[in-house]
Parts: C-alpha cells; structure tokens; sequence
C-alpha cells in the first residue's frame, strides 16, 4: 500500500506535456483601465472595495468584456483574452443589457479602428442615429458576438448556502465548458458581503443534524475560501471580488475633495474592515474606490456625469486613476 502511494506522488497528476502547456499558458495578463496598473497573474485574488454605488459592478463587466473577446477574429483586433468568466452575482442586480451594450461598443470600436475609411460614422453619429439606412450601416460580427456571450456564465445567489453550492458546482461547470473548448479566465464576485449582515444576525443557520458543525459567519466565510482555493489549485484563474465599505462613526462631508491629493486623503474617512481574517488573508491584491467631489462634463451632451477615483492598495502604487462611467463604459479622465 505504502509503495503504491508513493508512485502515484511521484506520477503527479500531469504529464511534462500536460505541465508546460499550462505553465506557457498562464502568463501576466493587463486588463483594460482603470485595472491597467498592475499585470494579474493566475492565483490572484483582487478585491475592489467601494462606497454603494462607486461603479463597482461597471469595472467587473469592462473587466468580463477584456476576457470573453478573442485576441483577433477574421483579421480584426480585439485584444481580448478568449476566456470564460464566471460571475456570481450576490447582489442581484446584475443587469445583462449592460453587458450586452458595452460588448457591441467594444466591437464597434474594434471594426472602426480595424477597417479604416470603411467607417464613416463618428461615435456621436453612432448614438444618436435612428433611420433603418443608417442603422443598416452600423454592423457587428454577431457571429463573435454570441461566441463571447456564451463564454459568460452569471450564477445568481440569494443566500450563502446558495453561494457554498455554486462553488462546489463550478468545478464541474468549468470541465464542461472545457469540453467545448472554452477554457476559464477569471471568476468574479458581486459582492463577497453580500450576506454579512444576515449571517451575523443569525448565530447559526438551522440544521437537521445536531451532530453537524455549525455555519457561523466565520464558518461559512471559511469555507467559501477553501472552495476557492481548491478551484485555484485545478484551474488557472484569477479571482476579482467587490466589496462595499463601512465607514467608522464620524462627520464627514460628501462635499469634501476625493481627488487624490494629500490634502484630501487627510479627510477621508477611514475604513473599517468587516470581513474575517481568513478573507483578508486569501486576498492579494486591493483597490479602493471613491466618488469624487467634482464632476466631468460629457461633450457628447449636457449631460454631468461623476467622476471616480481609484487607488491600488495593494500593491501600494503612487498614482491615482480618475474615471468616468457613459455609455460605452469607464473612460479615463486623468
């Protein structure tokens, strides 16, 4: 038996082959602004943590949009990853339209920058259209269209039973789509605290063995990190989580500047982590996101738009990216 056990250690569960395909395969990737800073490697745990709302969610579908597209289709460049993603929506409230638009700007975008003087429209001409001749002029491959919405799977959780039974799912999900070719890129959750407040209200969740450990909140986050870490160990992924802050007791004033500056950051309220240690520890990296006090005027429009800004925690990086949220998605504005 002993001699057995020791073969198979020394088998391992890959061959050489198998070993160099996927260590060639899981190389530094960038996404696109405003998570440009710093190159994700699989195995790493982002955590971006904001005011409700402070365009949260608008980052993980720019982020999402980055990994389904492919790299080129029929000669054009699309600079996407080609890789599923897995997005468990806590909140419920995730909204597949949005999704849906900002795919097909990207793809618009792609095709005119990809066939020169072949488009004759400007992005402004492109929005405010509504004849059938100028919308029979404004085409998208929807054959990669559907190809990249098919490398999207949204899971939807109402409670943390529900999420522990998706986790504990997606291993089988993941094979399958690897079946058909699809392989994962990245796992997002919005919001991993999502049911802190329900779970700690409740000492235990009710069981009908007695016997049985106890889901306290502890618990329940515990076991949440280990599912994921025993996807980390099969899959080459990277995992992107929102969080909603909580901010200590004390006046601050939603007019105060939240530019960046030195001056500003000295009236920023200080944040109050409320997730258990073992989150905090299974985290690698960390961006903070905060609404800033001025606002930035669209040209397309009247309209006024706020204006975001986010900061790398960890690693702790000098720079400060301000952003806005329109139509098409998060544009960079400093």
């Amino acid at each position: 038996m002993g001699n057995d056990r020791t073969r198979g250690w020394i088998r391992g569960d890959e061959t050489a082959k198998q070993m160099l395909s996927r260590v060639l395969r899981d190389r530094a990737f960038l996404l696109l602004p405003p998570l440009h800073r710093v190159p994700l490697r699989a195995g790493n745990v982002v955590e971006i943590t904001g005011a409700s709302p402070s365009a949260k969610t608008q980052i993980l579908i720019q982020a999402a949009i980055s990994c389904i597209l492919p790299k080129t289709w029929n000669g054009i460049h699309y600079g996407g990853l080609g890789k599923l993603v897995l997005f468990l929506d806590l909140d419920c409230r995730f909204d597949v339209r949005r999704l849906s638009q900002m795919l097909k700007h990207r793809l618009l975008e792609a095709n005119r920058l990809g066939n020169g003087a072949w488009w004759q429209l400007e992005e402004s001409n492109v929005k405010t259209c509504t004849s059938v001749q100028d919308k029979s002029s404004i085409v998208y491959d929807e054959e990669l269209y559907v190809s990249c919405m098919k490398r999207f799977l949204c899971l939807r959780c109402y409670d943390s039973l529900e999420l522990l039974s998706s986790l504990k799912t997606l291993h089988y999900r993941i094979r399958q789509q690897e079946a058909c070719g699809s392989q994962v890129g990245v796992l997002m959750i919005d919001s991993i605290g999502a049911f802190h407040w329900t779970d700690r209200l409740s000492s235990s969740l009710a069981l009908e063995k007695s016997n049985r450990k106890s889901l306290s909140l502890t618990n329940v986050v515990e076991t949440v990190v280990q599912e994921m870490k025993k996807l980390l160990q099969v899959h080459s992924l990277v995992v992107i989580a929102t969080k909603a802050t909580i901010y200590e007791e004390r006046n601050f004033s939603s007019k105060d500047d939240l530019s960046g500056n030195a001056s500003s950051k000295a009236q920023q309220p200080p944040l109050r982590e409320f997730m258990p240690s073992s989150w905090q520890a299974f985290v690698t990296h960390k961006i903070i996101i905060r609404k800033s006090g001025d606002h930035q005027s669209v040209q397309t429009g009247q309209q006024s738009l706020s204006a975001y800004s986010l900061e790398w925690l960890q690693p702790q990086l000098s720079s400060i990216d301000r952003f806005i949220v329109d139509d098409s998605g998060i544009v960079i504005v400093s």
